[in-house]
């Protein structure tokens, strides 16, 4: 018999849900917590409600909110200092995927000092994190619950995935509520970010039953709801089931991991300023054209799963469906299906390689050198 692992934190999930943050954060035993987010979040409004939850909860603290899009090196090594200077001993993330990724990077350097660089990889943390409570604000990214960390090296311009399970956060809470300040634009790239890691989790050879459920019911959410989520902010049924969607997506890839859409879509994102979930969304359905032959089964499930009736269909049918499915949901959503609808019209030789060298990269169910990662670019130009 097989042994399967499968690493989560303590998860609070409902309308409201962003209620227990300081409380989370106090039972966890922090006396100063350093609440990190951004400038979007802040505007919102999501972040002075953590610091009135923090002071209803007698909880010093401090803020680092200079965290952008792709975020970089530079802005980690501002917050450990942040960090130290005000002698924190917790963090509190509260915003999208970058931000919760620089507050998983920000405890890597508290404890285990040096550069963010030196982390690239998998396992190389040795030393235990800070108590980490992390409060998602898009359907999207699943870094309230994984294993990654996701960080530009603003030298080589490169995306470089950290992954080990000292990252998986000791608390995790979503809030569906604080999906409804999301524009359509970032309530389609962050969907369609979900669906590629329902995806490459499914077909992922380190999948297990344990994330196979995760990843199958985030596929049929997805399927049933981005749409009407997309449409209109208000749609509370539509946003709690992205909410969903994004955690189950999020348990299935932190335990599973991914692949090669995620690994080239890190090489290009680390180049251009990009949305990491556009370019996950039009490179979701070239990946899935690759790599079927590698599991037809699993790609047959996977229609089945957006809802597609796979009865009487070959597992390539039902695999071209699936992709054609996708296809037309991101066009729905107004996302190109083209780089060069995005400015992209060349794909230089070391966006390939860069690939290749991404830990996503060692999931892919199917085996990838440099010439094919570039067959599938030129697909997608």
């Amino acid at each position: 018999m097989n042994i399967n692992k499968f690493v989560t934190p303590e998860i609070i999930f409902g309308n409201d849900a962003i209620r227990q943050a300081g409380d989370a954060c106090v039972r966890l035993g922090a006396r100063k917590v350093l609440i990190v987010s951004d400038k979007g979040v802040a505007s919102a409004g999501w972040l002075e409600k953590v610091i009135d939850l923090c002071k209803e909860s007698h909880l010093p603290f401090a803020t680092f909110i200079d965290v952008t899009i792709d975020p970089k090196d530079r802005e980690v090594e501002q917050g450990c200092q942040v960090f130290v200077q005000h002698e924190c001993d917790a963090i509190i993330g509260i915003g999208g995927g970058s931000v919760l990724d620089v507050a998983k990077a920000i405890a890597i350097l508290a404890t285990n000092g040096g550069a963010i660089s030196e982390y690239e990889g998998i396992d190389k943390i040795k030393k235990p994190l800070p108590p980490m409570v992390m409060i998602m604000t898009t359907a999207g990214s699943g870094s309230e619950v994984s294993q990654f960390s996701i960080i530009v090296d603003s030298n080589r311009k490169k995306k470089m995935t950290i992954v080990s399970k000292t990252l998986v956060p000791d608390i995790a809470i979503i809030d569906p509520y604080t999906l409804v300040t999301k524009d359509s634009s970032l309530t389609a790239t962050t969907g369609m970010d979900v669906l590629t890691h329902a995806v490459e989790a499914y077909v992922s050879v380190a999948a297990t039953p344990l994330t196979d459920v995760q990843a199958k019911n985030a596929l049929t959410l997805c399927a049933q709801y981005l749409r009407p989520s997309v449409a209109s902010k208000t749609n509370k049924e539509a946003k709690e089931a992205m909410a969903m969607a994004s955690l189950q997506a999020g348990l299935a890839f932190s335990n599973a991991i991914l692949g090669a859409a995620h690994a080239i879509s890190h090489a290009i994102g680390g180049k251009f300023p990009l949305p990491h979930g556009e370019i996950n969304a039009i490179l979701l359905p070239y990946v899935m054209d690759f790599n079927f032959i590698a599991t037809p089964k699993r790609f047959s499930d996977i229609a089945t799963c957006l809802g597609i009736d796979t009865r009487g269909l070959t597992d390539r049918e039902a695999g071209n469906a699936a992709i054609q499915f996708v296809k037309e949901l991101s066009s729905d959503i107004g996302i190109p299906t083209k780089f060069k609808q995005v400015g992209l019209t060349e794909m230089i030789d070391h966006i390939s390689q860069a690939a290749l060298e991404d830990a996503c990269m060692i999931t892919n169910p199917r085996d990838m050198d440099v010439e094919q990662v570039k067959q599938v670019l030129n697909h997608v130009l």
